[in-house]
């Protein structure tokens, strides 16, 4: 009768040759920046014990796709459809995630955390794109002159905030290139709404340090079109950011694109800000018109009764309590038409 071989004991060597190595844990923390797919991520200060601590991560597989599964209790689950999701961007700026590193410098996110609040806009073929998430504020910036002022524009900026529920605060930069009469014609009308405006101006250092003190302890975006001053109100309120300025076209009076990567900047102050390429042009978010009318919010006194009609639809109808509103003075005429313009882009 042959007789089962006994196996031999591993040797030390062998033993350590067999030890198997720990899987890392996951950890949380927030996404600093994204471009092409690859995410820095800043881990929690509590799990790095103080210090700051990046990782260049990639989304796990699972992340980049909506499964559906089978629901049939005869056969296996399987996947039988995947679809990539409807946001244009799975993961975004300020998102906080849970990711598993791979060594000290890299890992995977294999979780996006819900989120708090989000900034987006309309993007490729109807797909909203999240520009940045879990924002408190948004910092609407424009230049008293060089580039003028586009209000229309800046109504469309101050209807992105509202729609995605982050408080607006206006900047008007480059102070020193206008007087007061002129600041107060191009600005004037939003303080009276209730909208916080600042006056800033890099070279003369007006408005810096109130400026500094608004985004102290709070993660704000800034945003507006090229040209108007952005990064170099950045590079004022923390010095060393050195990030890049562009000169404005003296036919044009347009801005160059200067800011190519969307990133969450630490202030020594304490906060976040979101430095965002310059947009030209806001896309209409898919809004319904009553939706729309509350993102204007002196609006909302003169619709807190009903119109005459309550099907009333604020253009040509008698006894219409908003343009009773604009008739008296109370709601800016401009703003009104604004409002109108906005509302025939809006699909049906």
């Amino acid at each position: 009768m042959t007789k089962t071989p006994v196996p031999e004991m591993p040797t030390e060597q062998a033993t350590e040759a067999l030890e198997i190595v720990p899987v890392t844990e996951t950890r949380e923390g927030v996404i600093l920046r994204a471009i092409s797919g690859i995410y820095l991520v800043h881990a929690d200060a509590k799990e790095t014990g103080g210090l700051s601590q990046p990782y260049s991560c990639t989304l796990r597989g699972n992340l980049k796709k909506n499964f559906t599964y089978s629901t049939s209790g005869s056969t296996p689950r399987r996947v039988t459809r995947a679809k990539r999701p409807y946001s244009y961007d799975v993961a975004s700026i300020g998102d906080r995630v849970r990711f598993t590193p791979i060594d000290e410098t890299e890992g995977i996110i294999e979780e996006i955390l819900p989120r708090r609040t989000r900034f987006t806009r309309s993007a490729f073929r109807g797909r909203e794109q999240t520009l940045v998430t879990n924002l408190d504020q948004l910092v609407i910036v424009f230049a008293c002159a060089e580039p003028n002022p586009d209000l229309w524009m800046v109504d469309r900026w101050i209807v992105a905030a509202e729609a995605n529920g982050l408080e607006p605060l206006i900047i008007g930069n480059k102070r020193d290139l206008v007087d007061e009469a002129q600041f107060q014609e191009r600005f004037a009308e939003y303080s009276r709404i209730g909208y916080r405006v600042l006056a800033t101006s890099v070279e003369q250092n007006i408005g810096i340090d109130a400026l500094r003190e608004a985004l102290r302890d709070r993660i704000s975006a800034f945003t507006g079109p090229s040209g108007v001053g952005k990064s170099s109100l950045l590079n004022a309120i923390q010095p060393g950011l050195k990030l890049a300025t562009g000169e404005i076209g003296s036919v044009t009076f347009k801005g160059r694109h200067t800011t190519t990567v969307r990133e969450l900047i630490p202030l020594e102050t304490g906060g976040w800000v979101a430095d965002t390429p310059g947009l030209r042009q806001m896309t209409m978010l898919n809004l319904t018109k009553e939706e729309l009318m509350a993102c204007f919010i002196e609006f909302t006194p003169f619709l807190a009764t009903s119109c005459r009609f309550h099907n009333c639809r604020h253009e040509a109808e008698p006894d219409c309590n908003l343009k009773a509103g604009v008739a008296s003075g109370a709601i800016s005429a401009r703003r009104y038409k604004s409002f109108q313009t906005m509302a025939r882009d809006l699909k049906e």
